[in-house]
């Protein structure tokens, strides 16, 4: 008899840190029949858990370096589910870059809050006279700068999954402000 089918949601889209969470998530928990499905946010995957779309939720709820995940404490503060387990990553963020787009072009840097605070003393510090602004997802973000819904001179931070799956150059890796930068996830699941 085929295992059961674990539809997994996640607040990302492909190439984000919550996508490497629920690959990490399979392989430790040896699930043999899993879909990831990317819900983009955290609002987005408790809701698909509550109405039974899912069968689990994987979304981070903090950063050992950003702090709490804000999004994720308003999220859960609506909704109804267990938490069946907790564990996290390490975090490696990038600055990503159309092809052939140079440092010295960039008017905007773009990425998920949480991305942001964590990488917060390297704007300050390599980027002071640009603009930086949030976005829903980092690996959203990516893809958008790949598509050129975002203006080619804006700069993103994101996984080097997410420059690979979408084609962008790395500009500088491991760009967080501390070498050691845990994300937390949550697994979690409906109520019985």
């Amino acid at each position: 008899m085929a295992k059961k089918l674990e539809i997994i949601g996640i607040s990302g889209v492909g190439g984000s840190f919550s996508e490497e969470a629920a690959k990490t998530f399979i392989k430790k928990n040896n699930v043999k029949n899993a879909e990831i499905r990317y819900l983009v946010s955290v609002e987005n995957v408790l809701t698909a858990l509550e109405a039974g779309d899912i069968t689990t939720g994987i979304f981070p709820i903090e950063n050992s370096n950003g702090g709490i995940v804000i999004e994720a404490v308003y999220a859960m503060a609506k909704h109804r589910f267990a938490i069946k387990k907790l564990f996290e990553i390490d975090i490696h963020h990038n600055l990503l870059v159309k092809k052939g787009v140079t440092a010295g072009s960039i008017r905007e840097i773009t990425s998920h809050d949480q991305a942001l605070k964590q990488c917060r003393m390297y704007l300050k510090r390599k980027w002071p006279n640009v603009k930086v602004a949030e976005y829903a997802d980092t690996a959203k973000a990516a893809e958008d700068l790949s598509k050129g819904k975002l203006p080619k001179t804006t700069a993103v931070i994101a996984s080097r999954a997410a420059a690979e799956l979408y084609g962008l150059d790395i500009l500088e890796e491991s760009i967080q402000d501390l070498k050691f930068n845990y994300t937390s996830f949550v697994v979690a699941t409906a109520l019985k």
